[in-house]
């Protein structure tokens, strides 16, 4: 079971892919408002009758119950108390110090659950020189590097569309329980589990990171083109854009000689970037002979990785992503029968989860007080 003590996204993502692979997923949320996120919008959605429900609280707390607990009073502190005795994990994304003043700091976590994992999410790490600042997504994108990779120009350094770095120290948190509780098995304890938004961009510079620390260069934004395989990104046909992935010097042999680009000093890959602005050049000048549809089966016949840029009602109502189970249906008590955005792991041997909607606000506050009621009252077996 875990208790999901968080709000915004990085912690409720977390908990909610736990969820996803099975977890009984209990979300506590302050009486009368809940979540931020239940405020955050428009978008929202108006049920017939009841309270609006946000778009954005429903993309990221699916598969959770919702309970109401005002945590500063003695009686909420008493009933989280009693649910992390039978939890296995605890998540939470308070800024560093919050917990303790709540009477719930980590060492009396561990006295009243010696088994229980929690996770810890910050904004930039619960220590160091900055240990104690709040985190919100476009700032750790900005601090943690990924807004000067991204973007037209170093002039317009650009947020990536959705908040990738709340959703990146979710998914590191949630990776990080499943090992803690696999180690549980062995200690018999648990243990805590920390991220951050910051970690979650550092996590993924890749192969820009080591551009810096191996080779000392400074990377800079590349708009839509990668700045070590050329070429590959995006490019102009006739109506529309197309984008390409020459990713090795086979499929550029399979390429090149197709457009007319087969030049000795275009030959290697080193050779194309040194020189992308020219190869980019002749590439969108071959394409202008093509229309999207025709180019886009030319390039499949010869093997080369191509695609369009699909907006996201394309992407929704493609075939492809239903194939895959991104797409799942929930009844949600209030809204009735909702279509959200699915899980992105299957497993071949088991058949199709059946999910449960994002829950309305304290929805579950009587059936976990009978729950926890019946199972402090059962007998031992």
């Amino acid at each position: 079971m875990v208790i999901d003590l968080s709000r915004a996204l990085a912690g409720p993502h977390a908990a909610m892919m736990l969820g996803d692979q099975g977890a009984r997923v209990i979300k506590i949320e302050a009486p009368g408002h809940g979540d931020d996120t239940r405020g955050w919008g428009p978008p929202f959605v108006q049920p017939a009758v009841g309270e609006r429900e946000s778009t954005y609280f429903l993309s990221c707390n699916r598969n959770k119950e919702s309970v109401t607990l005002d945590l500063k009073s003695a009686e909420g502190g008493a009933l989280l108390t009693r649910l992390l005795g039978h939890a296995d994990v605890l998540v939470e994304n308070f800024r560093t110090g919050v917990l303790d003043r709540l009477g719930f700091s980590m060492s009396r976590l561990q006295e009243i659950n010696p088994r229980l994992v929690v996770l810890s999410i910050t904004g930039f790490g619960h220590d160091g020189p900055e240990g104690g600042r709040s985190g919100y997504d476009q700032i750790a994108q900005g601090e943690g590097g990924l807004m000067s990779l991204t973007g037209p120009s170093m002039d317009e350094p650009t947020k990536v569309g959705v908040p990738i770095a709340d959703l990146l120290a979710g998914m590191y948190g949630a990776y990080g329980v499943v090992a803690a509780l696999h180690e549980r098995e062995r200690t018999g304890r648990g243990q805590i589990v920390r991220t951050s938004l910051l970690a979650g961009i550092v996590g993924v510079h890749a192969f820009q990171a080591t551009r810096y620390t191996v080779a000392g260069e400074v990377p800079s934004v590349a708009g839509r083109h990668h700045p070590s395989i050329c070429p590959y990104g995006l490019f102009n046909a006739a109506d529309g854009m197309v984008q390409i992935a020459v990713g090795s010097e086979s499929l550029w042999r399979a390429f090149a000689p197709a457009f007319g680009l087969d030049r000795p000093e275009w030959a290697t890959n080193a050779d194309r970037v040194t020189e992308r602005d020219a190869v980019v050049a002749a590439v969108e000048g071959a394409f202008a002979a093509f229309d999207r549809v025709t180019l886009m089966q030319r390039l499949a016949e010869l093997g080369t990785p191509a695609g369009q840029v699909r907006n996201l009602a394309e992407v929704y109502t493609w075939e492809q992503t239903r194939s895959q189970g991104l797409l799942i249906d929930v009844e949600h008590a209030s809204l009735g029968t909702l279509t959200l955005p699915g899980p992105p792991l299957r497993y071949d041997d088991q058949p199709p989860t059946v999910h449960r909607a994002p829950p309305t606000l304290g929805q579950h506050n009587e059936s976990v007080r009978q729950w926890l009621d019946s199972v402090e009252t059962s007998p031992a077996p």
